[in-house]
This record gives structure tokens, sequence and C-alpha cells, in this order.
């Protein structure tokens, strides 16, 4: 059987699938995208078992529906350097010989029998489903998942947790040392629901979401299925109770610093060449109006120490934190300015945009950590 499809648009819905495959796989056909012909459309198909990311091209002719698969380095290597024009595959169903052809040339290839790729997670039963813009699902992934743990010790924390409340959608993240908390108020659930998004379908989902257009997210307490105009994404979700976020954080933390945020971000980077590289621990000393940040290594006699002017009126306090963390923190707030919300060196401290957008409230937290001092 034969079709005809654009070789740009091909090459470009691959590329953008690409990101779900291992680069070693247990299954010699998860190295495999799954084509699959269904009149004048074309589905394909990347799957590591766990999470498997469908995509559509619209074909320029086609003879009849099939369903094959192509190693994934092939057939994006064959395309790559080709030119944007109408490129004919020809499909030999029995023996699985693909000949392309395009303007100048042709090439030879050979695929597989579509018969043992995985079947996507099915949803089973009752489910929770909710449109969700896709900017603001994109935010919500990328501001909660620096803060996300990267062992294994406690799974649950490798993931973003989605907390929908009938007052809004939260996006949580934490390794216990930092913690995000992100609330939409545009999004309401009649009941209280929630699930763990593994670290990997987030980060893909962060690369594929665009634009203002909903994406419409299904799930169960396994399963996560989220769709758009260009690709669905289906996901096993982590299983665990997901630790209580709110208990931790201080529902007052009565002294507050405002702070140009880029200024603070460029004296940290300064003060920590100079810190501890084990600890990378800086020491924040605010005064009435002014904030001194300074960081040491005692084991190579290094230090610095540097002056920042900030809005401050409350008594004189020192705090440390891992400067690297904090950070990880500032350069996923938004706002030209922050406000760090602190009551004793040894609770966490808080750090807000001065301005919060419009339905929407972003809260950071940080763990203090001693000063020798």
């Amino acid at each position: 059987m034969k079709f005809k499809v654009s070789s740009a648009t091909l090459f470009s819905r691959l590329t953008s699938i690409n990101r779900v495959l291992n680069s070693k796989n247990s299954l010699s056909i998860l190295d495999c995208y799954l084509f699959v012909i269904e009149g004048q459309k074309m589905s394909v198909t990347a799957s590591d078992s766990e999470t498997t990311l469908v995509t559509s091209v619209e074909l320029i002719e086609s003879e009849m529906d099939a369903r094959f698969c192509i190693k994934a380095k092939t057939i994006q290597d064959s395309l790559k350097e080709i030119s944007e024009q109408p490129i004919t595959l020809d499909v030999n169903l029995d023996t699985m010989e693909i000949r392309g052809e395009y303007q100048n040339g042709h090439f030879n290839i050979v695929g597989e029998r579509p018969d043992e790729y995985p079947v996507p997670h099915q949803i089973e039963g009752e489910a929770e489903c909710h449109e969700i813009p896709q900017n603001q699902l994109c935010a919500g992934i990328t501001h909660s998942l620096f803060a996300t743990a990267d062992d294994e010790i406690r799974p649950v924390m490798t993931g973003i947790y989605f907390d929908f409340t009938p007052e809004c959608l939260i996006f949580v993240g934490t390794d216990g040392r930092k913690l995000v908390r992100n609330k939409y108020f545009n999004i309401k659930s009649e009941a209280q629901t929630g699930f763990i998004l593994p670290k990997k379908p987030a980060n893909i989902l962060k690369s594929l979401l665009k634009g203002e257009e909903p994406a419409e997210m299904k799930f169960n307490d396994k399963t996560a299925i989220i769709t758009t105009a260009d690709f669905t994404l289906t996901c096993r979700l982590i299983d665990g109770r997901y630790p209580n976020y709110n208990s931790v954080i201080p529902p007052n933390n009565p002294f507050k610093a405002v702070i140009d945020r880029a200024a603070l971000i460029s004296t940290l980077k300064r003060v920590l060449v100079f810190s501890s590289q084990s600890s990378a621990q800086i020491k924040l000393a605010f005064k009435k109006d002014k904030l001194v940040v300074s960081g040491q290594d005692v084991d190579y006699s290094t230090s610095a120490e540097e002056r920042l002017i900030c809005e401050y009126d409350s008594p004189a306090i020192n705090i440390g934190f891992k400067g690297t963390l904090l950070l990880d923190i500032l350069g996923n707030i938004e706002s030209s300015e922050v406000v760090v919300e602190l009551a004793d060196p040894g609770r966490a401290g808080i750090i807000k945009p001065v301005e919060q957008k419009e339905g929407e409230e972003v809260l950071m937290l940080l763990m203090p950590m001693m000063l020798n001092d």
C-alpha cells in the first residue's frame, strides 16, 4: 500500500513524540513508532509501556488502511535532511519492506509487524474529567517540576501533585527541602480529588503545551489521559498518598522583606562562588531597609559579602539557606520583586511574587540551614 505525506510535517510530528522513547528498552518493539492509517489520517505512536504519546498527520493521498512499525531512529534519520516536499511511502505489509520516494531520490528501509506493540493503558469505570487551558497547565507543571525529588526513596515526591478542590486547582512539588504550591482559581472541581503525575510525562507535557486552547484531562487512581488538538498522552500515575503539604506551610511569618529579584539572583551567584561547595550555604542578614548576603568556605579560607537595599521594617534576623535551592526558587518566579516572609532562623521561609497574576497564587517554601554563628 502507498500513501503520500508532507516530509516536514511528518518529521516534525516524529520529533515531538520522540521524547517518550528510552535509549535502552527490554522489548525491541519499543524502539519503534507505530503507524496507523485510517482514511486520509495517520496516527503515530511512541511508547515506553508506561507512557504513550500519540499524534496525527493529515495525508495527501492514501490507498488503504494499514498498521505497521518502523524503528524510530531509522525513519527520523531518513527524513532529517529531506527538504519540505511530498514524500511517498510504499509499504509491503507482507514482507515489511518500505520504499520512500521523493523529488530527487528514494530510500529503502525495513519495518516491523505491529502485533507486539503495547496498547495504551485505558481508563475503566468512573473517571474525573477537566478542561485546563494549555498555558496554565504548562505554567503549573513548569513552576512545580523543579521542586520535585530526584531519588526514589519516596516515589510520591518524585512527581507533581494535582490537587483538584472546589475552590481551585493546586499544583504541588516538593523534595522535603523546598516546596512549591501554585493555585489556579478558574479551575474547580465539585469534589476534592487528585493524582501524582510522574516526572517523565510532566517533562513531555511541558514541551508540548502551548497557547490558550484547552487540554482535556481525564484520570482515575491509576491512569491519566491528556488530550489536545495535536496529541494524546496516556501515562501511569504514581501510586501512593501525597504528604500533607499544607501542614508544613507556616500560617503566619510576621517578618516581611521586599527585594528586587534580579538583584538578589545576581548577588547569590557571586557570593556562592566563595561558599562551601558541599553545603552551598548562604547567610541572609536582614536589617532595616538592608539585606546582607554572605557566604564562606572555612576549609579554603574564602568568603564574600554583599549588601542589597530592600524594604524591611522588622527586628533584625539572620537565616541560612542552601544558595542553589534559593536560586532555583527565584528563577521560577516571574515578578520583578519578591516578598520573603520569615519568623525565626529555625522555621521555613516563604517566598512569593510581590504581585500575583489575576486568578493565580504562587507560594514557594524553603527550609533553613543552621548557621554556625
